[in-house]
């Protein structure tokens, strides 16, 4: 795994263990997590990050720390992931950001992001990567247009993680392509 990204105005480093406080208390955040499966107790917080960890063992990369240099040592998490579930886009490699509250509409999320495909259509030589989001959630939305990611309605989905009738179960899709770049 690279030691880090680096962008104009931010760090991508790979997790450490004193991340797990400030990350737990973003994931405790109402607002960033609006959109997002809660997440509350302390186990689900320690059984998200040891997927963090083992996805990069398994893959060579996953979730990015994103520091903002002499100002925040942890402000987010941005990365790619392999999407774990069977959909009609699947096999597949999303990319998916979370950042504090104090570091909304600053650029930072497509800063990163932009980052992080980058090397994934570098480094890991992938095709293309996918986003998804619910349809209320138009910051990421913005974010997914701002990357240069397309999104076809006819490939919006239906969450398998949410049971029918939750209102966070239909998911908008949007991709981008190493080719379109």
């Amino acid at each position: 795994m690279p030691v880090a990204l680096r962008t104009p105005r931010l760090i991508l480093r790979e997790w450490r263990d004193d991340d797990a406080e400030p990350f737990a208390a973003m994931s405790a955040d109402p607002e960033v997590m609006r959109h997002l499966p809660p997440l509350v107790d302390p186990d689900e917080i320690d059984a998200w990050i040891a997927r963090g960890h083992q996805h990069w063992h398994e893959h060579g990369f996953g979730p990015w720390i994103v520091e903002l240099p002499g100002e925040a040592r942890f402000i987010g998490m941005i990365g790619l992931n392999r999407i774990r579930w069977t959909l009609p886009f699947t096999p597949a490699v999303e990319a998916a950001w979370r950042l504090a509250r104090p570091y909304w509409r600053k650029g930072y999320a497509v800063e990163a992001a932009r980052a992080a495909i980058d090397d994934g259509f570098g480094r890991l030589g992938l095709d293309e990567i996918v986003a998804y989001t619910v349809p209320a959630n138009r910051a990421s939305w913005q974010v997914m247009e701002r990357l240069g990611m397309i999104r076809d309605p006819a490939e919006d989905f239906d969450h398998p993680s949410r049971p029918e009738g939750h209102p966070q179960r239909r998911h908008v899709l949007y991709r981008i392509r190493r080719s379109a770049r």
